[in-house]
């Protein structure tokens, strides 16, 4: 044990198929996501600044550490799930950023998903071709 408690929040954020388990810590912005890099696992930019959007919100970009598990679904929905699980941890982390994420709308799952495959149609909303004879 250390005599000094370490200060370190955990958050789940889910999107569409995926799930990413978050753990901030107060540091000078290191990231390691799945044991790589953000820039390295994520490369499309447009999908890092997606991600960070929690911290530019928050003004707190580059004051915690950031270590992520992320399994499950593309790499769009893996960066949502992220950006979620960051909201909800920096919100457990200091309670009067949840008004700057909320106005955001970064607070808010996104509850879009791949609709089912119906039974007797080639996909969810695809029909086979009709023919009247």
């Amino acid at each position: 044990m250390t005599a000094t408690p370490e200060f370190r929040w955990h958050a789940i954020g889910r999107r569409k198929s995926s799930v990413a388990r978050v753990y901030l810590t107060p540091g000078t912005g290191k990231w390691e996501v799945n044991g790589r890099t953000l820039g390295d696992y994520f490369p499309r930019p447009s999908l890092v600044q997606h991600i960070q959007q929690s911290f530019t919100a928050t003004d707190t970009l580059g004051s915690f550490d950031v270590k992520a598990r992320v399994d499950g679904g593309g790499v769009s929905g893996q960066a949502g799930a992220l950006r979620l699980a960051i909201a909800r941890a920096l919100v457990l982390a200091d309670e009067l950023h949840r008004t700057k994420l909320r106005q955001n709308g970064l607070l808010t799952r996104d509850p879009r998903a791949v609709e089912r495959k119906k039974p007797g149609q080639p996909g969810a909303r695809k029909r086979f071709q009709f023919s009247k004879r």
